[in-house]
């Protein structure tokens, strides 16, 4: 009996533990990237497009998730998560003082479903938070396929979000990133993209059923892809992108919950017209120290130029 009522205790902590993780990690599916980087990217990205041009894209974003780690460990609970989430997006190239920038919004809408032992969870539906950004290119050589651009993005608290629902669309805080992103031709038909960023958060002070206070410490990304160009309107990719950082606080103690994620994807990009281009990716993550862990995750974006 002492044996069974020690295993029915460390279940209980394990998901209590769980229900914390989720909640916190379920904040970070609001934005573009539902799995906790909101300013992912897609190979090719910083590449400078002339004045004038319009850019009009929807994503849609399916993943899956089947664990959950806290310190490096994975939590005795059969952890599922899925999310389906869209985005809509805007982007105007122009010319400012000989420099091209392309102002833009971002608007990500969706669904997330907790699953299996994480069900009583339930789910969320709406809209996300929305998110302006503008890219500056401080290197625009088209003719050798170089291009190096700093974007800052501005997460505003618009999206929709309940302190008493584990799983929320919208976050109920300000965040910013600043990213930067180089692009350049390292061999024939063979393109090197390396995209940094560091996100600092604000405050959430209604967070959770206690409508406690939510504090984050800033997080940083690193990505890289390769694109093999197979003709000049397809071509093949593959990325990596780390993780970490993003430790938070809540009521001012500690959660221990720092993010040190990697994962990988391959992927393909081709312009099916002269001014349409349909990209897909398929990607995983391959380490992760705290929060939900992606076993699938299907990106696909349709690009219009105008």
């Amino acid at each position: 009996m002492i044996e069974s009522r020690g295993t029915g205790d460390k279940q209980a902590s394990y998901r209590g533990r769980a229900r914390g993780i989720v909640a916190a990690c379920a904040m970070a599916l609001a934005a573009a990237s539902p799995g906790a980087h909101a300013v992912d990217v897609d190979a090719g990205d910083y590449t400078a497009l002339p004045d004038g041009t319009n850019l009009a894209i929807v994503y849609y974003q399916h993943a899956t998730r089947d664990a959950l780690f806290a310190d490096g460990d994975k939590v005795d609970v059969d952890a599922g998560l899925d999310s389906n989430v869209g985005i809509l997006r805007g982007v105007h190239y122009m010319d400012v003082g000989g420099y091209i920038v392309d102002p833009q919004f971002l608007l990500p809408f969706g669904r997330l479903e907790a699953k299996d032992d994480l069900s009583a969870l339930g789910d969320a539906d709406g809209m996300g938070d929305l998110i302006l950004a503008a890219t500056v290119w401080l290197v625009n050589d088209p003719k050798n396929s170089t291009y190096f651009g700093i974007t800052p993005f501005l997460f505003l608290p618009t999206g929709d979000y309940d302190k008493k629902d584990a799983l929320n669309l919208g976050e109920n805080r300000w965040k910013f990133a600043l990213q930067a992103g180089y692009i350049t031709q390292i061999a024939p038909k063979l393109l090197l993209d390396v995209v940094a960023d560091v996100t600092v958060y604000g405050d959430n002070d209604d967070f959770g059923p206690t409508g406690a206070k939510l504090e984050q410490d800033p997080s940083v990304q690193l990505q890289g892809f390769l694109r093999y160009q197979m003709s000049d309107t397809w071509d093949l990719r593959a990325g990596i992108s780390h993780t970490t950082g993003g430790k938070t606080e809540v009521d001012g103690v500690s959660q221990n919950d720092r993010l040190q994620t990697t994962k990988v994807s391959v992927g393909t990009g081709v312009f099916v017209t002269p001014t349409v281009q349909f990209i897909a990716n398929y990607g995983r993550d391959v380490d992760v120290r705290q929060g939900f862990r992606e076993d699938n995750r299907l990106n696909l974006r349709l690009l219009k130029v105008f």
